[in-house]
């Protein structure tokens, strides 16, 4: 790392904040992740630590700009957005050692709410970052993705190959309306066409036939912005969560469904939650998301990568 030293005491960082282009499914200006970022850059630079900005005009050329901060040798990387912004962030930092900072600034913010940060309120997470990068950084596992012919892929929160793969493609295959809306839609399109799907497992090794509505691998308690699918998962404790909602009435689904975001769907009968170390999925006529991005289809392996992330939270 290059540390320059403060007659202050603290220690000044050089550190790249990586801005997301734009808010997922679309956002108010004033509260979007450019916005936000100029604060965030701001607060560093009075504490300070010595800022390097990344903003590009999409997702792509991001990821690339974030990889050669990374490469140039940056103590830190800070991403101002949701739960995309800290996908492309473990991906890029896996490994590496330089630890992550998160400032939530977007639709879900899942990975801020599960590592304690208040995921509407930017500005106690800046602070709460300067306090922290002057300490040892935390580690934390992440989920690793192999699929046949690709490169690896790590996710922070969940993946999922069911009901909320579902929406979420959907959701993404809309232009209107912007905002939440958009995805709460998306879930009211999907349950008027609810059935089982029907999954291939290889759970740590041993085989099984999967019929569920919904089924994703968790490192973290929620995902979909605060559905707590599997509310004891803990992000450094080696296990990944296979969380499965067999085959119910729609009826019986919409009774259960809310309770998901309290975290009391887990005494149903019809929801399991087991930990696991690898799952293997086969279901070919599927797509897979993690972290709400896009995996492509499936056959893949989720598999924990114990304490593969540095995080500055």
């Amino acid at each position: 790392m290059n540390i320059i030293q403060e007659p202050a005491g603290t220690t000044a960082l050089n550190i790249a904040v990586a801005v997301n282009p734009r808010a997922a499914f679309g956002g108010n200006r004033k509260k979007s992740p450019g916005g936000t970022g100029d604060m965030v850059v701001a607060q560093l630079r009075d504490a300070g630590h010595h800022v390097t900005v990344l903003r590009r005009r999409d997702y792509a050329a991001l990821q690339e700009a974030v990889e050669s901060e990374i490469a140039a040798g940056t103590d830190a990387l800070v991403v101002v957005g949701g739960d995309g912004m800290v996908h492309l962030a473990a991906n890029a930092l896996v490994h590496s050692g330089i630890p992550l900072g998160i400032i939530p600034a977007g639709t879900g913010n899942d990975a801020a709410r599960g590592l304690g940060l208040d995921p509407l309120d930017a500005c106690a997470a800046v602070a709460h970052f300067i306090q922290r990068c002057q300490q040892p950084p935390r580690t934390v596992d992440l989920g690793r993705i192999d699929r046949t012919g690709q490169n690896s892929v790590w996710f922070m929160g969940a993946f999922s190959a069911g009901f909320d793969a579902l929406v979420n493609e959907r959701a993404n295959g809309w232009r209107w309306p912007r905002g939440p809306m958009r995805y709460n839609l998306a879930i009211l399109r999907e349950l008027t066409l609810l059935k089982p799907l029907k999954y291939a497992l290889r759970v740590d090794g041993v085989a099984r036939q999967q019929p569920a509505l919904l089924i994703a691998v968790s490192n973290g308690m929620s995902f979909g912005g605060g559905m707590k699918i599997t509310p004891d998962a803990e992000y450094d404790d080696g296990w990944l969560d296979l969380f499965v909602v067999s085959p119910l009435p729609r009826r019986t689904f919409l009774r259960i469904f809310p309770l998901v975001f309290s975290g009391r769907h887990t005494g149903h009968p019809a929801v399991s939650i087991e930990r696991v170390r690898e799952v293997v999925f086969e279901a070919p006529t599927l797509v897979a998301y993690a972290d709400g991005e896009r995996m492509g289809a499936l056959p893949a392996t989720v598999t924990v990568d114990p304490g593969a992330l540095k995080v500055w939270v």
